[in-house]
């Protein structure tokens, strides 16, 4: 593949030679395991020749911001509408969020990113089709709808684990006892309720993050961004191993990261846990 179709015998055996592939197969997994744990790096790009590292830390952080972005979005719009169904428990408001995750859930993400593009940027012209626009806020906007477009896939799992956990925590002796003592409803929700209810769906999240990244990368896909999932298609279409290699390790090193990131969280927001080794 390096040397092209019209190589010759000599040029494929120096090409073997430089890339140690005359070596025993253990030599060779040594000297990968050896450059993988030195210096980060799965190897250089068979098509362009250029480090795989370098070739993911350049489109590393647009993805790193679209999945920054995703999560906030998710976070927020799923404690809306857990919050409004949990206090409006069997009213309309409440049957109406309860069936949006029914109908959501089996909705694939570049399906949705299709229709919001064919709504907002081709009818409406509020984002861009596609592409990164430049500078802060020229960026943002283009990852506004690529964002809404991945958090749609978890805001519905979130809803409704969170509107179950407040229900229960709502219904606790201790709920009770503080609106006794006449502690306005609002102190009551947002300082003990939604904290003791936050616990399980954030830990929830930190299950569903390995499909939240898996899910940002088809995403660029849909919106033309140039970030790592870009460059996972593109290496997948040209057989460029070495840097596919590189971007499954990367990518499941990020989803033990964040999961350890959650735990901390999660240690944090529960006074159970503190003081415990």
């Amino acid at each position: 593949m390096i040397l092209g179709e019209y190589s010759t015998p000599e040029a494929l055996e120096s090409m073997h030679h430089a890339l140690g592939l005359d070596l025993p197969l253990w030599d060779q997994f040594l000297r990968f395991m050896n450059t993988l744990f030195t210096q980060g790096d799965t190897g250089n790009s068979i098509i362009t020749g250029t480090s795989a590292r370098e070739l993911i830390a350049q489109r590393a952080p647009i993805t790193l911001l679209l999945i920054l972005l995703a999560c906030v979005l998710a976070i927020i719009i799923a404690l809306l509408l857990a919050t409004l169904a949990a206090t409006h428990k069997d009213k309309l408001l409440d049957h109406l969020i309860r069936i949006f995750p029914a109908i959501t859930l089996g909705m694939p993400i570049f399906w949705v990113g299709l229709l919001l593009i064919l709504l907002f940027s081709v009818r409406l012209g509020w984002f861009p089709v596609g592409g990164v626009g430049e500078g802060w806020s020229g960026t943002l906007h283009s990852l506004a709808l690529p964002a809404v477009t991945v958090a749609f896939s978890q805001i519905p799992t979130l809803v409704r684990s969170l509107r179950a956990q407040m229900l229960e925590v709502l219904e606790s002796d201790f709920v009770v006892t503080l609106r006794a003592a006449r502690i306005p409803n609002r102190v009551i929700l947002f300082k003990h309720v939604l904290r003791n209810s936050a616990l399980p769906t954030l830990m929830l999240l930190g299950v569903n993050i390995s499909y939240l990244i898996g899910g940002t990368l088809v995403v660029e896909q849909v919106y033309g961004i140039k970030g790592i999932g870009s460059l996972l298609f593109t290496s997948i279409s040209k057989r460029d191993f070495p840097v596919i290699q590189g971007i499954a390790l990367y990518c499941a090193l990020s989803v033990v990261i964040i999961s350890l990131v959650i735990e901390i969280i999660s240690w944090w927001l529960d006074p159970r846990t503190k003081g415990k080794q």
